[in-house]
Protein backbone atom coordinates (compact mmCIF):
# COMPACT_ATOMS: atom_id res chain seq x y z
CA UNK A 1 0.00 0.00 0.00
CA UNK A 2 1.25 3.50 -0.82
CA UNK A 3 1.42 5.53 2.37
CA UNK A 4 -1.21 8.24 2.49
CA UNK A 5 -0.37 11.82 3.43
CA UNK A 6 -3.69 12.33 5.26
CA UNK A 7 -5.22 9.63 7.43
CA UNK A 8 -8.84 10.22 8.42
CA UNK A 9 -9.71 8.37 11.62
CA UNK A 10 -13.48 8.03 11.40
CA UNK A 11 -16.38 6.66 13.39
CA UNK A 12 -19.25 7.57 15.64
CA UNK A 13 -18.99 9.51 18.86
CA UNK A 14 -17.14 7.51 21.50
CA UNK A 15 -15.21 5.36 19.02
CA UNK A 16 -11.93 6.99 20.00
CA UNK A 17 -11.26 9.18 16.96
CA UNK A 18 -9.47 11.94 18.87
CA UNK A 19 -7.63 9.66 21.29
CA UNK A 20 -6.47 7.21 18.63
CA UNK A 21 -5.84 9.91 16.03
CA UNK A 22 -3.67 12.01 18.32
CA UNK A 23 -1.72 8.95 19.55
CA UNK A 24 -1.18 7.79 15.96
CA UNK A 25 -0.04 11.25 14.85
CA UNK A 26 2.38 11.40 17.78
CA UNK A 27 3.86 7.98 16.95
CA UNK A 28 4.23 8.85 13.26
CA UNK A 29 5.55 12.36 13.94
CA UNK A 30 2.65 13.83 11.95
CA UNK A 31 0.34 16.79 12.57
CA UNK A 32 -2.98 16.03 14.30
CA UNK A 33 -6.25 17.86 13.61
CA UNK A 34 -9.70 17.33 15.08
CA UNK A 35 -12.60 18.01 12.71
CA UNK A 36 -14.70 19.09 15.70
CA UNK A 37 -12.53 22.21 15.89
CA UNK A 38 -13.83 23.26 12.45
CA UNK A 39 -17.56 23.17 13.30
CA UNK A 40 -19.42 26.45 13.21
CA UNK A 41 -20.66 27.86 16.53
CA UNK A 42 -24.22 27.13 15.32
CA UNK A 43 -23.40 23.44 14.75
CA UNK A 44 -21.72 23.16 18.17
CA UNK A 45 -24.76 24.77 19.82
CA UNK A 46 -27.14 22.36 18.05
CA UNK A 47 -25.16 19.32 19.17
CA UNK A 48 -24.74 20.69 22.69
CA UNK A 49 -28.54 20.99 22.85
CA UNK A 50 -28.96 17.38 21.71
CA UNK A 51 -30.07 18.24 18.16
CA UNK A 52 -28.59 16.08 15.42
CA UNK A 53 -26.94 17.88 12.53
CA UNK A 54 -28.50 17.66 9.09
CA UNK A 55 -26.63 17.15 5.84
CA UNK A 56 -27.16 20.86 5.18
CA UNK A 57 -25.53 21.69 8.53
CA UNK A 58 -22.57 19.47 7.72
CA UNK A 59 -21.95 20.59 4.11
CA UNK A 60 -20.00 23.84 4.85
CA UNK A 61 -18.02 22.00 7.54
CA UNK A 62 -17.09 19.21 5.13
CA UNK A 63 -16.05 21.71 2.44
CA UNK A 64 -13.87 23.50 5.01
CA UNK A 65 -12.25 20.20 5.94
CA UNK A 66 -11.65 19.40 2.26
CA UNK A 67 -9.91 22.77 1.85
CA UNK A 68 -7.74 21.94 4.88
CA UNK A 69 -6.87 18.51 3.46
CA UNK A 70 -5.86 20.11 0.15
CA UNK A 71 -3.80 22.71 2.04
CA UNK A 72 -2.00 20.00 4.06
CA UNK A 73 -1.25 18.08 0.87
CA UNK A 74 0.03 21.18 -0.92
CA UNK A 75 2.25 22.01 2.08
CA UNK A 76 3.40 18.36 2.20
CA UNK A 77 2.25 18.24 5.83
CA UNK A 78 1.35 14.63 6.73
CA UNK A 79 -1.73 14.85 8.94
CA UNK A 80 -4.03 12.61 10.94
CA UNK A 81 -7.58 14.00 10.98
CA UNK A 82 -10.18 12.79 13.48
CA UNK A 83 -13.53 13.15 11.72
CA UNK A 84 -16.83 11.28 11.98
CA UNK A 85 -17.15 11.02 8.14
CA UNK A 86 -20.30 8.97 8.67
CA UNK A 87 -21.64 8.77 5.11
CA UNK A 88 -20.12 7.83 1.77
CA UNK A 89 -21.14 11.26 0.44
CA UNK A 90 -19.31 12.99 3.32
CA UNK A 91 -16.15 11.04 2.52
CA UNK A 92 -16.57 11.97 -1.15
CA UNK A 93 -16.67 15.65 -0.15
CA UNK A 94 -13.61 15.25 2.09
CA UNK A 95 -11.53 13.78 -0.75
CA UNK A 96 -12.87 15.92 -3.60
CA UNK A 97 -10.07 17.19 -5.88
CA UNK A 98 -7.50 15.14 -3.95
CA UNK A 99 -5.29 12.38 -5.40
CA UNK A 100 -6.80 8.96 -4.66
CA UNK A 101 -3.78 7.61 -2.76
CA UNK A 102 -3.28 10.79 -0.69
CA UNK A 103 -6.11 10.14 1.80
CA UNK A 104 -6.93 6.95 3.70
CA UNK A 105 -10.02 6.42 5.83
CA UNK A 106 -9.77 4.21 8.90
CA UNK A 107 -13.10 3.32 10.50
CA UNK A 108 -12.89 2.63 14.25
CA UNK A 109 -15.46 -0.07 14.92
CA UNK A 110 -16.61 -0.43 18.54
CA UNK A 111 -19.45 -2.59 19.92
CA UNK A 112 -22.51 -0.62 21.01
CA UNK A 113 -22.25 -1.46 24.75
CA UNK A 114 -18.65 -0.18 24.77
CA UNK A 115 -19.66 3.01 22.92
CA UNK A 116 -22.37 3.69 25.48
CA UNK A 117 -19.94 3.01 28.34
CA UNK A 118 -17.37 5.42 26.90
CA UNK A 119 -19.89 8.17 26.25
CA UNK A 120 -21.47 7.81 29.67
CA UNK A 121 -18.10 8.46 31.33
CA UNK A 122 -17.04 11.32 29.04
CA UNK A 123 -16.77 14.76 30.61
CA UNK A 124 -16.72 18.21 29.03
CA UNK A 125 -17.62 17.26 25.44
CA UNK A 126 -20.42 19.08 23.61
CA UNK A 127 -21.64 15.90 21.90
CA UNK A 128 -24.13 14.31 24.30
CA UNK A 129 -24.64 10.58 24.66
CA UNK A 130 -28.21 11.06 23.39
CA UNK A 131 -26.94 11.72 19.84
CA UNK A 132 -25.24 8.33 19.51
CA UNK A 133 -28.39 6.71 18.10
CA UNK A 134 -28.68 9.36 15.35
CA UNK A 135 -25.02 8.84 14.45
CA UNK A 136 -25.48 5.07 14.27
CA UNK A 137 -28.55 5.55 12.07
CA UNK A 138 -26.53 7.84 9.76
CA UNK A 139 -23.41 5.66 9.64
CA UNK A 140 -22.53 4.06 6.32
CA UNK A 141 -19.47 1.97 7.12
CA UNK A 142 -16.79 2.27 4.47
CA UNK A 143 -16.49 -0.41 1.83
CA UNK A 144 -13.16 -2.21 1.53
CA UNK A 145 -12.41 -0.04 -1.53
CA UNK A 146 -13.16 3.12 0.43
CA UNK A 147 -11.33 2.50 3.67
CA UNK A 148 -10.10 0.16 6.35
CA UNK A 149 -12.00 -1.10 9.38
CA UNK A 150 -10.17 -1.59 12.67
CA UNK A 151 -11.52 -3.05 15.91
CA UNK A 152 -11.17 -0.18 18.38
CA UNK A 153 -12.55 -1.92 21.45
CA UNK A 154 -9.09 -2.58 22.94
CA UNK A 155 -6.61 -0.25 24.56
CA UNK A 156 -5.28 2.85 22.86
CA UNK A 157 -1.94 1.13 22.18
CA UNK A 158 -3.63 -1.98 20.74
CA UNK A 159 -5.83 0.13 18.48
CA UNK A 160 -3.00 2.38 17.28
CA UNK A 161 -0.91 -0.71 16.52
CA UNK A 162 -3.84 -2.21 14.59
CA UNK A 163 -4.24 1.01 12.58
CA UNK A 164 -0.52 1.10 11.77
CA UNK A 165 -0.59 -2.56 10.67
CA UNK A 166 -3.69 -1.96 8.53
CA UNK A 167 -1.95 0.98 6.85
CA UNK A 168 1.30 -0.99 6.45
CA UNK A 169 3.25 1.33 8.77
CA UNK A 170 4.37 -1.66 10.85
CA UNK A 171 5.14 -1.44 14.56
Amino acid sequence: MISPTVIVIMGVSGSGKTTIGSALAHQLGWKFADADDFHSPANVAKMHNGVALTDEDREPWLRTLNAEIRRWLEAQQPTVLACSALKHSYRDTLRANVPTTAVSFVYLEVPLPELRHRLHGRQGHYMPESLLESQLATLEAPTTQEGLTVDASGTVDQTVDAVKRALSFGN
